[in-house]
């Protein structure tokens, strides 16, 4: 279970740079959204087939949602026996002084 988690946090970074660098290289006209406020002479949904970048684009957004769900879904369960098992060793492992505790830090800063 841990090469494919390791294999999807790689492919998730990989898209998530990918995406960012696609986003950045796009051009800046009106036919997107900031068309529909900026009042450009181009409909919300104009006839304008979209581009290769604009159709990757959407490919990367949706590669993300997919890994960004795979890992969440592969991590889920993952925690929960861990934080058991290291409250179990600190017990095991914490200096017993043969006495019960009165409960307060400051008695024992005080001896």
């Amino acid at each position: 279970m841990g090469i494919v988690r390791t294999v999807l946090l790689v492919a998730f970074v990989i898209v998530c740079v990918l995406l960012v660098l696609l986003v950045l290289i796009q051009r800046e006209d009106s036919n997107g959204m900031g068309g529909v406020f900026g009042g450009g002479q181009s409909a919300a949904f104009g006839s304008h087939s979209a581009s290769v970048l604009t159709k990757t684009t959407g490919v990367l957004a949706a590669l993300f949602f997919i890994f960004a769900f795979s890992l969440a879904l592969v991590n889920k369960g993952r925690d929960k026996g861990d934080l058991s098992r290291t409250a179990a060793e600190l017990q095991e492992t914490a200096p017993s002084t043969g006495e019960a505790s009165s409960g307060s830090w400051l008695d024992d800063v005080a001896e």
